[in-house]
């Protein structure tokens, strides 16, 4: 079996770097409109010219105002028929990537599990780095917030002194403590 031009194509990078509105983490404008004008032309689709045209509109209210986010700009969404194509060919795609993995395994199941294998063994050094470095994480996390408890509960707790009570250790509340505030002449 040898590997299709399409699949080898993904794999190359291509120096573009689109930076619109994102549909499924694809580019609406330099990518799913040029995609789907030229199918339209073909006659592979039937897009409504205004839905090319105007491809995101406003979003609106059930009572038919103007949708606002919390942040008050108006929001936006990507016409359904439109939205619903390119969810297509997403499940498409992911389709033909699966078929193309399935076909590889079984062609060349020894290598494919080789490869597995490789893959896995190289992984393990990271894999227990990474759980390592979370642990020692996670450890000093939580030492940071016994410490801060420990800090609110000594700060809080009535302090312990002699009081003149015949030499007897008595709890002093910590408002005793507390230097007095200064009140401003002329206030009561």
């Amino acid at each position: 079996m040898e590997t299709p031009n399409y699949i080898k194509t993904l794999l190359l990078p291509n120096g573009k770097k689109p930076a619109g509105r994102k549909v499924w983490s694809i580019d609406l404008e330099t990518v799913w409109l040029p995609f789907f004008t030229a199918t339209n032309v073909m006659g592979d689709s039937h897009l409504a010219p205004d839905i090319l045209g105007a491809p995101i509109r406003l979003a609106y209210d059930p009572d038919g105002s103007v949708k606002f986010s919390k942040a008050g700009r108006p929001v936006t969404k990507v016409v359904k028929d439109l939205s619903d194509s390119i969810r297509l060919v997403r499940e498409n795609f992911t389709a033909g990537l699966l078929s193309y993995a399935q076909a590889v395994v079984t062609d060349h199941p020894e290598d494919y599990k080789a490869e597995i294998d490789r893959a896995s063994k190289a992984g393990e050094p990271i894999v227990a780095k990474d759980r390592a470095s979370l642990d020692k994480a996670l450890k000093l996390r939580q030492e940071r917030a016994i410490a801060e408890a420990e800090a609110v509960v000594t700060a809080e707790s009535p302090v312990k002194t002699l009081a003149p009570d015949n030499g007897r250790t008595v709890a002093i509340p910590p408002a005793a403590t507390k230097p007095a505030t200064k009140v401003p002449a002329g206030v009561k």
